[in-house]
């Protein structure tokens, strides 16, 4: 990774294994969604800089990003902690989403960390989509990432 997004992901890995092990970490339910935002970040991170991936899918990768990393988001951090990164995860969710069904899912695979399959992971998050960020949030974050 270059220098900044190294550091982006290491601060972020920090931040959240805190937050993890804190006593509002534990009690949170969706903790386990908020443990895997640095892996999401680190995919979208090396389909961005693959060369196999579509220039398309490349712009939309780069949204992705910029959302990540941006302080201004519908459900900001610097207001509600590590929960503000339910909003990252779907953005993660929709537009891996859209690329399993524009590019190879092996391309997508190749770089995910997590133990369990990216696919199933990104469907189980599209169905707590509505009760991790609200309906509301979840439709606004759709009609960015239309198909």
């Amino acid at each position: 990774m270059v220098d900044e997004e190294l550091s982006f992901y290491y601060s972020l890995r920090e931040k959240i294994v805190q937050w993890a092990e804190s006593s509002q970490g534990q009690k949170s339910k969706w903790l386990e969604y908020i443990l895997i935002v640095p892996d999401l970040f680190y995919l979208l991170y090396k389909l961005i800089r693959d060369a196999e991936m579509p220039l398309k899918s490349k712009a939309m990768l780069g949204i992705a990003l910029a959302y990540f990393i941006s302080p201004i988001d519908l459900i900001p951090e610097a207001f509600f902690g590590p929960l503000g990164f339910t909003d990252d995860i779907v953005v993660s969710a929709l537009v891996l989403d859209i690329l399993f069904n524009k590019t190879s899912p092996e391309l997508i695979r190749r770089y995910w960390a997590g133990d369990e399959d990216i696919l199933l992971l990104v469907q189980r998050i599209l169905q707590a989509a509505p009760q991790m960020v609200g309906k509301g949030v979840l439709g606004k974050l759709k009609a960015a990432f239309k198909k």
